[in-house]
């Protein structure tokens, strides 16, 4: 069983490993944002207070972290454990067949870089080329992909089109169109017939 410092112990570490602090991951979540504060953690005369179990579902489902990613940050004291990811540019992604059917890397494009460990095995992490989707991500930021993870309305995504890769955001999908808008307040917003993507995957993760 979990303790009560274990589990306020992941939401913190959770927090972190997606960029936000305990309220800017509440707030991501829908939440009020002091939900997560240190003094929401412990009540009159020192009485332990829990998270419910809504609110973990709720920051789970907004980090596309797995329950085990969780009990697995419980159990480690919030250290995640860690692993290496394929890294490539987002220019050699645009250009080359660099990965196969399965979304698996096939060429010599890619490196390597050491991250906390994800539930998705086909995770890969794109270093970014130009700054088209600046101030959000600009030339030398490194995001995490993850093709597994569930592309829900507003997510960032990496999209491989037939005229190249972008960082956009998802604003609408259908069964014939797909809808980008820009990151780039100067960059025009795109609009594909599902026929000219390859694939599109979500953002998880990014190092500025």
């Amino acid at each position: 069983m979990l303790s009560h410092k274990q589990i306020w112990t992941a939401i913190d570490a959770l927090a972190a490993r997606y960029g936000h602090s305990p309220s800017g991951l509440a707030r991501a979540a829908g939440l009020d944002p002091t939900t997560f504060n240190k003094s929401k953690r412990l009540g009159p005369k020192g009485r332990l207070r829990w998270p419910s179990t809504e609110s973990i579902s709720k920051i789970l489902q907004v980090t596309g972290a797995s329950p085990e990613d969780f009990v697995g940050f419980a159990s480690r004291g919030g250290r995640a454990a860690q692993r290496t990811l394929p890294l490539i540019g987002l220019k050699d992604l645009a250009k080359k067949r660099v990965l196969d059917d399965d979304m698996r890397p096939v060429s010599k494009a890619w490196d390597q870089t050491p991250f906390p460990d994800l539930s998705d095995d086909k995770a890969f992490a794109v270093e970014v080329s130009n700054d088209a989707a600046a101030p959000v991500y600009r030339a030398g930021d490194v995001v995490i992909v993850s093709p597994q993870a569930e592309l829900r309305r507003g997510d960032r995504v990496v999209v491989k089109a037939k005229d190249g890769c972008f960082a956009m955001r998802l604003q609408r999908k259908t069964a014939r169109r797909v809808e980008l808008k820009s990151l780039n307040p100067s960059t025009p917003d795109r609009s594909f017939d599902t026929k000219a993507v390859d694939w599109m995957a979500r953002i998880v993760w990014a190092r500025q």
